[in-house]
């Protein structure tokens, strides 16, 4: 790119990033590949290079607070092309945006057309003055900016056509869904027992019904609808267990747990070393009570436990017990195993070997139906289904029936 001017650099490299979004399969429609190939990413990105910008894998930070955590940041473009083509946006359209950084906005901008409306805000000041000039030298003044809590949603903007969040929410405030017209759609990024889904929900009344859920991470919910997942932590500071909800009745009662000898199940289930598996991350954490993730300290590893993810480990917590699932390769497939400490170690086990086995008998190739209805909801009326009750919503996780299969469950 020596001899190119700086404009066919940066639109080379956007159509380097486009095309890689397009062969990959995250972008499958034409509009959203035209929406990259027009957008300027490296203008709303000039804290970082145009290669950086244009990575389609790279977040940008944008604001970080005093302990240089990430308060904002643009989005990597492969999540950004995921949210958007979930969306389905359509010329002419109304919508919003809640989170703002300006690009995904103008992205959203091209999909509308010129006779469409899209509105973005955000809780920082610093953000949407930031997002509103970036707007305006990249020639998308039409954009309207707003600064408010998104806990109460996009006032004087209804009804939406779209609503899309772009931070990690906990719930769902009942202005998100009031908002939206009879036939619209949300796509938020819902953190649901310490697991966070890019879903996009269609409205249907009062409740929402998923249509997908893809996996995805951002920096969590600021103002009213701030939430904090619950950290339990064992053997010092050493292992942690997460939760997000389901805090253990006697959380003491593990104290000591890894005093007692180390129970090793194996579960026969195996994957190929690059097969997607984001919904046994789902099954296990509807099928299992005590679901939790389990993460170890990098400066305090001892070599004591051996998970896959040292940062956050599917686990369950039972009582005075609890159980991790870990792997052991062997080529290109790996099985699934469980260790399990504590005095009813066995069993804690045994409970996440057969949520493993029944994943792979009757869920494997299936994703949950996730819907979302008011709390005053009596769960009576609700579908089966794991039910997460927020402050705002019942969350429902409700899997299909499993088919038979052979395969054994551990009693």
């Amino acid at each position: 790119m020596t001899n190119m001017t700086t404009d066919e650099a940066t639109a080379a490299l956007r159509r380097e990033m486009t095309g890689k979004l397009v062969k990959s399969g995250t972008i499958v429609s034409r509009a959203v590949e035209d929406a990259f190939l027009t957008v300027p990413r490296h203008t709303f990105a000039p804290e970082a290079t145009p290669e950086q910008a244009y990575a389609w894998d790279s977040v940008v930070a944008t604001k970080r607070d005093e302990h240089g955590i990430v308060m904002s940041s643009v989005s990597a473009p492969s999540v950004q092309a995921v949210m958007l083509e979930q969306a389905a946006i359509e010329p002419g359209m109304r919508v919003g945006e809640i989170g703002s950084g300006g690009y995904n906005a103008a992205l959203m901008a091209e999909l509308v057309g010129p006779d469409g409306v899209v509105v973005t805000m955000d809780i920082d000041a610093d953000v949407t003055a930031r997002a509103r000039r970036l707007l305006d030298e990249s020639r998308y003044s039409h954009v309207r900016v707003v600064t408010a809590d998104a806990e109460h949603g996009l006032p004087g903007h209804a009804p939406l056509d779209r609503l899309s969040v772009t931070f990690g929410a906990w719930d769902i405030p009942p202005a998100w869904t009031d908002e939206l017209s009879p036939n619209g759609r949300l796509v938020v990024p819902l953190r649901v027992r310490g697991l966070t889904r890019s879903i996009a929900f269609d409205r249907d009344g009062d409740r929402l019904v998923s249509k997908s859920a893809e996996v995805c991470g951002f920096v969590t919910a600021q103002g009213e609808g701030a939430y904090a997942e619950r950290l339990l932590l064992i053997r010092g500071k050493e292992i942690g267990l997460r939760f997000d909800d389901g805090w253990p009745t006697d959380p003491e009662a593990l104290n000591g747990v890894f005093d007692t000898e180390r129970v090793e199940w194996w579960s026969g289930v195996t994957v190929g070393t690059s097969e997607p598996i984001k919904g046994l991350q789902m099954w296990l954490a509807t099928a299992l009570d005590g679901f939790c993730l389990m993460s170890v300290d990098p400066e305090l590893d001892s070599g004591l436990v051996s998970p896959q993810n040292k940062r956050a480990n599917l686990a369950s917590v039972d009582g005075d017990s609890f159980a991790y699932v870990t792997i052991r390769r062997d080529g290109d497939r790996a099985e699934f195993g469980v260790h399990g400490y504590g005095p009813h170690a066995d069993a804690a086990a045994r409970a996440v070997v057969n949520a493993l086995r029944e994943w792979d008998r009757g869920h494997r190739q299936s994703e949950p139906v996730i819907y979302v209805y008011p709390v005053t909801t009596p769960v009576a009326d609700l579908p089966a289904g794991r039910v997460v009750t927020k402050r705002h919503r019942r969350i429902v996780i409700s899997w299909p029936h499993a088919r038979s299969s052979s395969t054994p469950s551990i009693r």
